[in-house]
Parts: C-alpha cells; structure tokens; sequence
C-alpha cells in the first residue's frame, strides 16, 4: 500500500468520524444543551440536529432516573418523581417523629436547570426536608396525622416558589409515611379503644332509650284503645237498655190501653194495675217455705178491688 492510499484512507476515516459527531439524534420528551468552547450556545430540540464536533459538546447535568440521581447529558423534560428519604422532625407539643415524602417534578426551563443550581436534585430534596421541619414544627400531632392535604399544600407551595428559580417546577407532593414513637401509637391505640366503647355505650343507650319509648307509646296506644272500646261498649250498653225501656214501656202503655178498653172503666183499671203491682213485688219477699211476710192495712184495699174486678169480667163473659 502506497503513502498516498494511506493518507487518502486517513482522511476518509476522519471526514466519517467528523459526520459521526456532527449528528445527534434527541429522543422525544427530552433535550440536550449545547457548549461552544464552553459557554452556552443553544438548546437542541428533539429529531436529528448537527453540531460543530470537537466545538460544541453536551453539557451534562445531575438529574432522576428511575429513582436515582444519575449525570446524564440529555435532559428528560417529563415529570419524574423524586423520594424524599425519612427524616425526625418534632412537633409544635414537642413529639418526635419521623416522616417521608414523595415529590413529582419537572424541568421547565433547561437553561435555568443547568446554570441556576449545580445539582438540582440535591437541592430540591434538601429545601424540601427543611421545609418539612418548618411546617411540622408548627403543628401538633394530633393535626399533624390528620392534615396531611394541608402539608402537602403548604410544601407544594413553598417548593415550587422556590423551585421557580431553578427552572423546575413541582407539581405535587405526598407525604408517604409519618410514623410517631411507639409509645405514642399505643396510647393512640388505647384512645381509639376507649372511644369506640364509648361510641359503643351510647349507641346501646340510644337504642335502650328508643325500645322504652317505642314500647310506652304502644302501652299507651292499648290503653286508649280499650278506652275507646270500653266506652263503645258502655255507649251500646246503654242505648240497648234504653231501648228495652222504652219498648217495655210501650208495652205496658198499650197493656193499660187494652185494660181500660175492656174495663171500660179509668179507675177501675188503674186499682187492677196497682194491686197487680203489688203482687208481683210480693211473689219476691218470700223465697223460702219458712219466711213471714207482714202485709200493710193498706194493701187489703188493693186486694178488695180485685173482687170487683173478677165480676165485672165474668159478667162481660155472660152478655157475651
């Protein structure tokens, strides 16, 4: 092989190894920020882009990658989530506890990202473990385990005011776990035991007091009602007895009609009625063989006219 060829195939070689390093291709979703002699020159978008080589390099930058911090010279503009390790914060009532939290972040401006801050995860997961401290400190436990929707709002806010600066931005925060002292969670324990008995007491209570009510209102509807039927049965009683009175009477009225019409003769019949009174109201005294009974002087009166009344009806019998 001549010295020619070989100078020929060198160039060849160093003009393929040129077009080599002036393409690059950026995958969709991320970007890469592009140093001319060391100052920046540009950002290239996603697609084939061409660079000047061995003049423009890629500027590498400290970013998360499937939950770990890794320098990468392309940029990933997608939202990534950022775990907060565990930390001890105390509480406004002086209780210490430890607590973590997930962050989900995205690069919003690469320029800022690279040039604001030199590690920007780094520095987003110290201001966010202050800032827990800050807003634990604050409040008491008892809010503290029960606020989580207002810690996370209050962090977002804080962090993402922040984090504006760095060209990121944080679009949530959840806080995973707050674990207090063990102590701490059996008195917890023994609080939500003593409130469920006593949840438990005043539902049986409640219930207790519902059955007495509901069985005096049914006492109290029985008596009425035998009230109600007593006084129907009182109400029948009675109009049944009138009744029998009144046709007793009509009974009686038309018995001294008849008596009259076939005496033919007012005074008599009424002597006959009041001695037949008499002998009814007699038949009554006596009911043993032994008993004695004094008739009044006034009575035989009574009985005398019964004589009169016996002629006169036999007499009615013999003209008839």
């Amino acid at each position: 092989m001549t010295p020619g060829l070989i100078i020929v195939g060198f160039l060849v070689l160093c003009a393929f190894v040129i077009v080599l390093k002036s393409a690059l291709v950026v995958q969709q979703s991320e970007c890469v920020v592009i140093e001319r002699l060391g100052r920046y020159s540009r950002t290239l978008p996603s697609g084939f882009n061409v660079i000047l080589p061995f003049l423009d390099q890629a500027r590498p930058m400290f970013w998360v990658t499937n939950g770990e911090v890794r320098i990468h010279t392309t940029i990933d503009l997608r939202e990534t989530v950022l775990d907060i390790a565990e930390q001890a914060v105390i509480t406004n009532d002086n209780v210490s506890i430890v607590i973590d939290a997930l962050l989900y972040i995205q690069i919003t401006d690469p320029v800022k990202a690279l040039y604001e801050i030199s590690n920007l995860p780094f520095a987003i997961a110290q201001l966010t473990q202050t800032s827990l401290r800050n807003v634990i400190g604050e409040m008491d436990l008892d809010k503290t385990l029960s606020g989580r929707d207002m810690i996370n709002s209050r962090l977002k806010a804080i962090l993402d005011d922040a984090s504006d600066k760095w060209g990121a931005k944080v679009n949530r925060v959840e806080i995973k776990n707050i674990t207090p002292p063990r102590e701490i969670q059996l008195a917890m324990e023994k609080q939500m035991q003593a409130e469920r008995e006593r949840r438990a007491q005043i539902l049986s209570a409640e219930g207790d007091k519902t059955s007495r009510i509901t069985r005096s209102e049914g006492e109290k509807e029985e008596q009425i009602n035998l009230a109600n039927a007593s006084k129907q049965s009182s109400i029948l009683k009675a109009e049944g007895e009138s009744e029998a009175i009144r046709m007793v009477a009509i009974a009686k009225g038309n018995a001294i009609e008849e008596i009259k019409r076939v005496l033919n003769d007012s005074e008599l019949a009424a002597k006959f009625l009041i001695t037949q009174a008499y002998i009814d109201a007699f038949e009554g005294f006596v009911t043993k063989p032994s008993d004695k009974v004094f008739i009044p002087y006034e009575t035989s009166t009574a009985f005398a006219s019964l004589g009169s009344v016996k002629e006169l009806l036999m007499s009615d019998k013999k003209k008839s």
